[in-house]
C-alpha cells in the first residue's frame, strides 16, 4: 500500500475483484534464544533470486519441515499451508489460534527457553509486541521492498491487511437506506439494530483519531460513539458477527472486515458492504521469523514464499494483500483508506481498550 494525496491505494484489486518499534521497556524473556539467532539467518542475508530461493529451499528440505504460529482463520491457514506444501515439498507444522493466544503461547516458550515457532503470522498489535520483545528476526529478503511504507516496521513486515467496513443484511436495510457515513451508524434509527465488536478497539481509536484531525471536538467524538453503543449488541469475534448479521439477528454490523462479508456474499447471503463507508480502516497482520527459529532455512523459504506465491493464495481466500498485484485495477482507487496507527496502538493499548470496554459496558452481550 502507498499514500497519495491523503489516500492509501490498497492492494486489493484482484480481492475484490475476484469476491516497531526500538528497545523494549523490559529485558527479553530469558532463554529467548535472541542472542544467537542472528547467526542461523546470516549465511541466507547475501543471496537474491533464484539463488536464495534454491539454496533455501535444499536447506530447509534437509531441515524437515517449518513450524507456522498463526492466527488466520482456518480456511485460510489451511489454503496457505496446502498450497506451500504443494510447491516446495516442505511440512508444515500449524498452530492456529487467537492473536493474543499466540501472541502468549510465543512469549510462553520464550521464557521456558523452548524453541517453537520458526515463523509467527498474526495481528500488527502482536507482532508489535513480539518486536519489543525482540523475539522476531527483521526480514530483509528482497520482496520486502514491494510492501508500502506502512507495511514496513522495525521488527516485521505486513503481509496482509483486513479492511473495517460497516456491512448490512440486505433484507432488513432497503437499498439506499445503509449507512452512508461512519456517524451515520449513531442514527437512533440503527438502536437496537447494530452490531459492535467487543475488541475492536483499534477501530475505535483509528476513528477516533480521524475525527479529531478532521476537525471534531472530543466531545462531539464521544457522543457519536455513545450514540453508537446506546443499544447496540455487542459480539465478540468477526466471524461470528458475520454469521449474524447473515441470520438476520441485527441489521448492521459496525465494523466487520470486509472479506469475511465477501465471502458470504459468495455463498448467497443478504448481506453487503458496498459502496464502501469512507474512510476504509485498513490494519496491517504481520509476519517474521522467530530469532529463536529451530529450522531458519525453512522459516527464511516461508518468509519469502508468503510475499510471493503466498499473496495469490490470500487474494484467492478473498484477502487484501499487502503486494499490490500487477496489471489489476484498484477498485479503492479513489476510495479514502487509513492505516490503523500501530505505534498509537501499541504505545496506549491499555488506555484504548479500557475505554472501548466502558464505550460498550451498558450494550447487550449476544452470541457467546
Amino acid at each position: 500500500m502507498t499514500f497519495r494525496h491523503g489516500h492509501l491505494v490498497a492492494a486489493v484489486g484482484l480481492t475484490l475483484a475476484l469476491v516497531s518499534c526500538g528497545a523494549p521497556p523490559t529485558a527479553p524473556p530469558s532463554g529467548s534464544g535472541q542472542n544467537n539467532g542472528a547467526s542461523k539467518f546470516q549465511q541466507y542475508e547475501g543471496l537474491k533470486g533464484q539463488q536464495r530461493r534454491d539454496t533455501l529451499l535444499k536447506d530447509a528440505k534437509t531441515e524437515g519441515e517449518v513450524s507456522v504460529y498463526t492466527s488466520m482463520t482456518s480456511d485460510v491457514a489451511n489454503a496457505v499451508t496446502k498450497a506451500f506444501t504443494e510447491q516446495t515439498g516442505i511440512k508444515v507444522n500449524l498452530y492456529r489460534a487467537d492473536s493474543e493466544t499466540v501472541l502468549q503461547r510465543i512469549l510462553q516458550e520464550a521464557r521456558a527457553n523452548h524453541a517453537g515457532a520458526d515463523v509467527v503470522e498474526t495481528d500488527a498489535l502482536e507482532m508489535a509486541s513480539l518486536g519489543k520483545e525482540q523475539l522476531v528476526e527483521p526480514y530483509t529478503g528482497e520482496r520486502r521492498d514491494l510492501v508500502g511504507d506502512e507495511g514496513k516496521f522495525d521488527n516485521w513486515t505486513a503481509d496482509r491487511y483486513n479492511l473495517f467496513a460497516p456491512s448490512w443484511n440486505t433484507t432488513k436495510v432497503p437499498a439506499g437506506d445503509q449507512p452512508k457515513s461512519w456517524e451515520d451508524l449513531a442514527s437512533p434509527k440503527w438502536d437496537g439494530a447494530l452490531a459492535m465488536e467487543l475488541n475492536d478497539y483499534d477501530w475505535y481509536l483509528t476513528l477516533y483519531e480521524y475525527w479529531q484531525q478532521h476537525g471534531k471536538s472530543d466531545a462531539d467524538i464521544d457522543k457519536i460513539f455513545a450514540d453508537m453503543a446506546n443499544g447496540a449488541k455487542v459480539v465478540k469475534g468477526h466471524t461470528v458477527m458475520g454469521e449474524m448479521l447473515s441470520a438476520g439477528q441485527y441489521s448492521v454490523a459496525a465494523s466487520n472486515y470486509s472479506y469475511i462479508v465477501q465471502k458470504a456474499v459468495n455463498k448467497g447471503a443478504p448481506v453487503a458492504y458496498q459502496p464502501f463507508v469512507q474512510p476504509v480502516i485498513a490494519r496491517p497482520q504481520g509476519a517474521a521469523p522467530l530469532k529463536s527459529a529451530p529450522h531458519p532455512a525453512a522459516a527464511l523459504l516461508f518468509q519469502d514464499w508468503l510475499f510471493t506465491e503466498g499473496q495469490q493464495v490470500f487474494v484467492d481466500q478473498g484477502l487484501t494483500p499487502s503486494i499490490e498485484p500487477a496489471n489489476l485495477k484498484d477498485p479503492l482507487e479513489g476510495i479514502e483508506v487509513i492505516p490503523v496507527d500501530v505505534k498509537q496502538l501499541l504505545d496506549k493499548q491499555k488506555e484504548w481498550s479500557d475505554r472501548y470496554e466502558a464505550l460498550l459496558s451498558r450494550s447487550d452481550k449476544i452470541g457467546g
